[in-house]
């Protein structure tokens, strides 16, 4: 009777210690740690570091400072895929999740911050090669936030998450299903962009702290999944936002222009960064400026941003398309022995994780050089220069080509360009010829031609065919960007359907 008195007794005091200790822990995202948040969102780092660490002195007991070291560890390990980096970092996250869990149940910060600490792991993770991790952390963190939202309906950050993993789970490739199998849900690309828009539109204090973070989502959003890119650069505009002191946004609004053939606006933004030394350091940088030198034929340049990129980023994603890309720089400079040393490190660097990084790794195996006019008219064109690039092209025909793939790349790439002319009619009949030419072969040209024709189509407002072509993007099988352009066609025909 004793030993269980005594045994009561200690577990009361250890109870009222424990809840005493958690109830002293509190989330304030006071001043302080709005400053903090709004440097590591500028890529200045160590200001972030700095201000941490004085939010930390101020009150023990904030945890909000925890939260914002995940973010510092989560841009680092994101932008570098430095591996030495990731044994330092990585166990942070668990860390960081940990503490966060000391906080008050009652606050809409406690499964917040737990849900975005563990979106910027899976993100890591995702860039490592982790993805079972990966599709474990973004289930619980999706759990969390349904849950937060059910707790907390008027606290707006919730749906700057939410919303973009609505959508996103309603268009995920066939090899990714298994992390949808893993959220257990339904997406909807509507009902998820009118979340986030909710936020971006929203006037509320946290939506004001978060916005540029939330137009960051909303942007990739919208030019990705929504099809959406003159949307995008006018909301950049009407924005205005800072790109020259905030590098994450001014990264997101060049790197979307590299891919939206704006290649002047990505070098205006690249090159007018502020070049100051409290910015986080990638050569991230220079892989965006190398692509915007090599769309413009200047070689020399492209090739030594490309040799920097390639040594000095410590990461895999990207590399052997980089590879790839240096070697067309040398070969189209008429340097065979550095074109052909290029190709090799496309075999031996890098990983297969991305589409681009696949085709790279094909190109190199098969060891064939593209067709000098054809490489160039592709690469003017991907820049946005149309008028140069047909100008190569407009006097040759399909029947110049004796290669079977010389003649698909030529009439796919001449109804690219007058796509993005907006020549519909000419672009459709060349997309056409080129499904009739591709569809049983690997190239992406017929499953890029189809899906230009639904995009054409849907802009047109003829929904209904667009989806016919959506559909037979899909429908063509082992072809080169499988996953990327199952994902449009699956967003394309989400939007005509009302999705």
């Amino acid at each position: 009777m004793k030993f269980t008195l005594q045994k009561l007794v200690f577990s009361l005091l250890f109870c009222i210690a424990f809840f005493t200790v958690k109830a002293g822990k509190v989330y304030d995202f006071n001043a302080t740690c709005q400053q903090a948040y709004k440097e590591i969102t500028s890529l200045r780092l160590e200001n972030g570091e700095r201000l941490i660490a004085q939010a930390k002195a101020e009150n023990p007991d904030n945890l909000i400072p925890y939260f914002l070291n995940s973010y510092i560890d989560f841009f680092i390990l994101f932008f570098n895929e430095d591996p030495a980096e990731l044994k330092i970092r990585e166990p942070h996250f668990d860390d960081y999740v940990d503490i966060l869990d000391e906080g008050p149940s009652s606050s809409p910060f406690y499964n917040y911050c737990r849900a975005v600490v563990l979106i910027q792991a899976a993100c890591v993770e995702i860039k490592f090669g982790e993805r079972w991790s990966a599709g474990w952390d973004f289930r619980k963190a999706f759990g969390l936030i349904k849950d937060n939202r059910k707790k907390f309906p008027g606290f707006v950050p919730n749906n700057m998450l939410y919303g973009p993993m609505q959508v996103v789970a309603g268009t995920i490739p066939d090899g990714y299903k298994w992390i949808a199998g893993l959220f257990g849900i339904k997406g909807s690309i509507s009902k998820g962009m009118t979340l986030m828009q909710g936020v971006i539109n929203s006037n509320d204090s946290y939506a004001r702290l978060f916005a540029n973070e939330a137009a960051f989502y909303y942007c990739y959003v919208s030019f990705y999944i929504q099809n959406q890119p003159e949307k995008v650069f006018q909301f950049i505009r009407q924005k205005n936002f800072d790109l020259v002191n905030n590098h994450l946004m001014a990264y997101m609004a060049a790197n979307l222009a590299v891919n939206n053939k704006m290649n002047e606006f990505a070098r205006d933004v690249i090159e007018n960064r502020n070049r100051s030394s409290a910015y986080m350091q990638t050569p991230v940088w220079n892989f965006e400026l190398a692509y915007v030198q090599m769309r413009h034929l200047e070689l020399e340049d492209a090739a030594k941003n490309f040799e920097y990129f390639l040594s000095h980023f410590k990461g895999k994603f990207y590399v052997k398309d980089a590879c790839e890309k240096l070697a067309w720089c040398y070969y189209l400079m008429g340097n065979t022995a550095a074109a052909n040393n290029a190709r090799q490190m496309v075999l031996k660097r890098g990983n297969t994780d991305t589409d681009a990084d696949k085709e790279a790794n094909k190109n190199a195996k098969a060891g064939k050089w593209p067709t000098p006019l054809l490489l160039k008219a592709r690469v003017l064109n991907d820049g946005g220069y149309n008028q140069q690039a047909i100008s190569l092209l407009r006097s040759k025909s399909a029947n110049d080509f004796t290669d079977a793939t010389d003649k698909l790349e030529y009439t796919y790439r001449t109804g690219r360009i007058y796509d993005d002319m907006n020549y519909d009619d000419s672009a459709v009949k060349y997309y056409q010829a080129a499904i009739s030419l591709g569809i049983n072969r690997t190239e992406y040209y017929a499953s890029r031609a189809a899906l230009q024709i639904g995009m054409i189509y849907e802009k047109q407002g003829n929904k209904q065919l667009a989806i016919q072509y959506y559909q037979k993007c899909l429908a063509m099988q082992n072809h080169d960007y499988k996953d990327s352009m199952d994902q449009k066609a699956k967003s394309g025909i989400a939007r005509c359907s009302g999705g």
